[in-house]
Parts: C-alpha cells; sequence; structure tokens
C-alpha cells in the first residue's frame, strides 16, 4: 500500500476499509460540512462492520455541542468552523464509540462565508491512541466540489495514519 496516496473516488474507500481490518484497527466519524459522506462511503464497503464504529453528523454548531459534547466555550471562542473544534469532534467521537481513530471534518462549504470565515475553509481533524492531527485546507470550486475535496482528503489523512501504525 503506497504511502500518502489520496484517494479519488468512493470506490477507494475499500482501501481504508481493508487497512484498517488489516491493523486491527477501529474508526468513528463526526462530520460536519460532509453531512455523513465519509461514513456512507466507508460502510458501503462489504466488511465495513467489523472496523467503522459509528459516525454522527453534526451540522448545527448547537448539535457540536448537543449530541457531541464539544465544549461551549470551544465554540464560542473558536466557532464552528476551526481546529480547536474538529479537534474536540474527533476526540469526542472516538471516545463516544469506543474507536481506535476518530475523523471530524468541519468547514465551509459554501456559497457564503460562515463566522467570518472564506468558502472553501475546511478542517480535518484526526485522533488516536498515539497522536492527534489537525490540518487546515483552503479548497476552492462549488458546494460539491468542497466537500468531495474534503471527503478525499479525511481518507487521505485516514490511510497515512493506519499505514504509520502498521
Amino acid at each position: 500500500m503506497p504511502r500518502h496516496r489520496k484517494p479519488k473516488s468512493v470506490a477507494d474507500a475499500a482501501e481504508v476499509v481493508e487497512l484498517l481490518a488489516h491493523t486491527g484497527l477501529t474508526v468513528a466519524v463526526a462530520e460536519s460540512l460532509t453531512g455523513g459522506l465519509l461514513c456512507a462511503a466507508l460502510t458501503e464497503v462489504p466488511g465495513a462492520s467489523h472496523v467503522v464504529r459509528g459516525g454522527v453528523t453534526v451540522y448545527s454548531t448547537d448539535a457540536k455541542h448537543d449530541v457531541l459534547g464539544v465544549p461551549l466555550a470551544v465554540l464560542d471562542n473558536s466557532g464552528a468552523v476551526s481546529a480547536e473544534t474538529a479537534a474536540a469532534m474527533a476526540d469526542r467521537v472516538r471516545e463516544m464509540f469506543g474507536a481506535d481513530i476518530g475523523v471530524s471534518t468541519t468547514g465551509v462549504a459554501g456559497p457564503d462565508i460562515q463566522e467570518g470565515k472564506p468558502v472553501g475553509m475546511v478542517f480535518i481533524g484526526l485522533v488516536g491512541p498515539d497522536a492527534a492531527v489537525v490540518n487546515e485546507y483552503s479548497f476552492s470550486g462549488s458546494r460539491a466540489q468542497i466537500r468531495k475535496q474534503t471527503l478525499e482528503t479525511a481518507w487521505g489523512l485516514l490511510l497515512e495514519a493506519v499505514t504509520q501504525t502498521d
């Protein structure tokens, strides 16, 4: 399995599921701007039930707190679209589902700015047993294109993280 490979289609979710199964790791997903696309793509793959513990879509700011338990202080001080929120989402979903890895997506798909943050600003969080990372991205294109780029990038980060634990 090549490192740093960025999947290009939903079919490539199979690679993520297979690698998770090979390493014996599980994943849980907390999504905002991707609206469940990441978890849906993963669960399309036969055998996903062995590695996908669960997922939540928390599209509104209130849901990020009410469902996931993202601290109000984080949401008030940093906003729903921030590195701090992405980190809290990944950490909380990992804990909630008892998974080895938590992945989160939050950002602005457009067409309008949100909380003063530009269209295309995206944060992807990944929390695992030994490390946590949040990356910021600036994607362009239509709403659908931004969501697709987020999905593909999240797969790439997940592949990279799981490959490093193998």
